[in-house]
């Protein structure tokens, strides 16, 4: 047994305390014949701090299309010639879409939309959206919506939000790399101030991007700083006219390393299989993924990528007899 994962058995099952960057990175740096035990030891983890629940969520997007921002990955930029244009989803479409969620049995539902930050009028649909959703559907809405001001976060927190997403994307050395419109600081900023506010922090970021192991586990220690509720680990899916539409997609059992090192490095967070996992790891990957520490989905399709059917992922937790979690009566 390598000596991180003694390390680990003792430190992150033993005590609940998570690896530190030097050893996110000693695990992520695992050879291939060392996996199974570090996806093992991982799911252990998950298992004594998180226990065998799995939060389901569902999203949809608000405002998809025609941002400002030049984040490199993302189809949804006005900046590149990818073949996503700006649409508005209505308020009836809006509860549709929260109905259906519901219906797969998913207590979450995450409204995002492509922006900088949101202006008055998003503001106001969002009002008006949550109110719709929370009269017609059981289930918590989450919300997505750029960087916020101060008196934003107090108005989403009096909508009836209880968790927000803002994906600081990568690590603060690389981000520069893949976003130059704005700055690493100003989503911690946001995110430092929606934690005050007292909603859930949702933070996690997308790999394959370009950056080296190191830079890997320098995220994994920054969110770990952060302490978020939940971290969505994304995998790249290159989008056709981004400038990252070349990038490779990363191998599956790198995919599986990072899974298993980022919930060394927070064994207490909700770790959720985001976009990308579909073509990173396909089913078998999934299944060892949901069994090395991963314990929440987004099930259906992402903002502008196709995902599995919800009712695999379902059948596939049933299966692996990881109950779903119910609605929280406390929210």
């Amino acid at each position: 047994m390598p000596e991180i994962l003694d390390q680990a058995r003792t430190q992150v099952l033993g005590d609940g305390v998570g690896l530190d960057q030097a050893g996110v990175l000693a695990v992520l740096n695992l050879p291939d014949e060392h996996l199974p035990a570090a996806l093992q030891l991982a799911h252990d983890v998950r298992m004594r701090w998180c226990g065998p629940e799995v939060e389901v969520e569902g999203i949809v997007s608000l405002k998809t299309g025609g941002c400002p921002e030049d984040c490199h990955f993302c189809s949804q930029s006005g900046l590149f010639t990818s073949p996503v244009r700006s649409v508005w989803l209505d308020i009836p479409s809006l509860v549709e879409a929260a109905k259906q969620t519901a219906a797969t049995g998913a207590t979450e539902f995450c409204i995002v939309a492509a922006v900088r930050g949101p202006d008055a009028r998003l503001m106001k649909q969002m009002r008006e959206g949550v109110a719709a959703i929370k009269a017609a559907v059981d289930i918590q809405v989450a919300a997505s919506l750029g960087m916020l001001t101060k008196e934003q976060v107090d108005d989403l927190v009096d909508m009836g939000v209880h968790r927000y997403n803002h994906n600081l994307e990568t690590c603060r050395s690389y981000f520069p790399n893949v976003v130059t419109t704005h700055s690493w600081e100003e989503r911690w900023e946001t995110l430092r101030m929606v934690r005050d506010s007292g909603m859930e922090v949702c933070c996690g970021g997308i790999l394959g991007l370009g950056e080296t192991v190191e830079q890997r586990a320098e995220f994994a220690a920054q969110l770990a700083e952060l302490n978020p509720h939940e971290v969505p680990l994304n995998f790249l899916n290159p989008r056709p006219g981004t400038p990252l539409g070349d990038r490779p997609v990363v191998e599956g059992k790198d995919a599986l390393r990072a899974i298993a090192a980022f919930r060394l490095a927070m064994p207490r967070t909700i770790l959720r299989y985001a976009g990308g996992r579909e073509i990173t790891l396909g089913d078998l990957g999934t299944r060892d993924g949901l069994l090395g520490g991963i314990n929440a989905v987004i099930v259906g399709n992402y903002l502008t990528t196709l995902g599995r059917p919800a009712n695999a992922d379902l059948e596939l937790l049933n299966e692996l007899k990881m109950p779903v979690k119910a609605l929280s009566a406390t929210l």
